[in-house]
Formats: C-alpha cells, sequence, structure tokens
C-alpha cells in the first residue's frame, strides 16, 4: 500500500472544467458537492483505502521562526496556501493507476448547476521511511 495526497485548489493550478466559485454556488449546490465527497470517503473507508480529508479555512497566517522572543508573523505579501489550498484527502492504496482512478473520481464531484466540477486534483505520493544512516 502506498498513501497519496489528493490536493484540491482554490487557484493556481489549471482552471476547473466547471470553473464557478463556490460562493457563486446554491446551498443545495454546495451540499451536493460536499454529500459527494462525503459518500466518496465512506466508499473508501469501507475498502480500508481510505486516510483522511479535511477542508481548509480560507483564513491563515505565516508563521517563522526568528531565533530566540517571539516568532514573526505576516498575513503577506507572499503567495499564501490559505488563497490556493481548499482542501485535501489522504487515501492508501494498492497503486498509482488505483490513486489516479481515485483522483479521476473526486474530480467529478458536482458543482455549479448540478454538474461534475471537472477540478484538476494534485496527486502526490507520500514520502516513504527515511534511510537511517549508519556508519
Amino acid at each position: 500500500m502506498a498513501k497519496y495526497l489528493l490536493l484540491k485548489h482554490y487557484r493556481g493550478g489549471p482552471a476547473a472544467v466547471n470553473d464557478v466559485p463556490m460562493e457563486k454556488w446554491t446551498p443545495e449546490e454546495i451540499s451536493a458537492h460536499v454529500q459527494y465527497m462525503q459518500d466518496f470517503a465512506t466508499r473508501l473507508r469501507e475498502t480500508g483505502e481510505f486516510v483522511e480529508h479535511q477542508a481548509l479555512a480560507q483564513t491563515g497566517t505565516y508563521v517563522r521562526s526568528d531565533g530566540e522572543g517571539r516568532p514573526p508573523v505576516t498575513d503577506g505579501p507572499f503567495a499564501e496556501t490559505k488563497d490556493l489550498i481548499a482542501g485535501w484527502t489522504v487515501i492508501d492504496v494498492d497503486s498509482y493507476e488505483r490513486a489516479l482512478e481515485l483522483a479521476a473520481e473526486l474530480s467529478a464531484a458536482p458543482g455549479f448547476g448540478g454538474k461534475p466540477v471537472q477540478e484538476w486534483l494534485e496527486l502526490r505520493p507520500f514520502w516513504g521511511p527515511m534511510p537511517t544512516i549508519t556508519e
């Protein structure tokens, strides 16, 4: 089994086929979209392929170490993940081909007008165990 991240973007990747911002969707369209993703997760729990999924709020803060004292905090002027990343799903599957299949299925979640969003999802494998260095 190998873990993969299915990353949903607000922007920054190729445009979806049904590229209407969610703030223009009706409450029913949003509910249908969320229900599709919940049903997807339920089905993958049954096959043992689901690990987790989360939607992200659009608020966020950059924080970094600055040595001693309080860390610097900023809200820009960088390209921020709160503007780019909408959420993610983590799957644990037998093959890269299965990961592609599931990513394509998740991309078909309904959106504006009840039509599939056909959004681009970033599919990234998790790094395996780090090698142990011995001398």
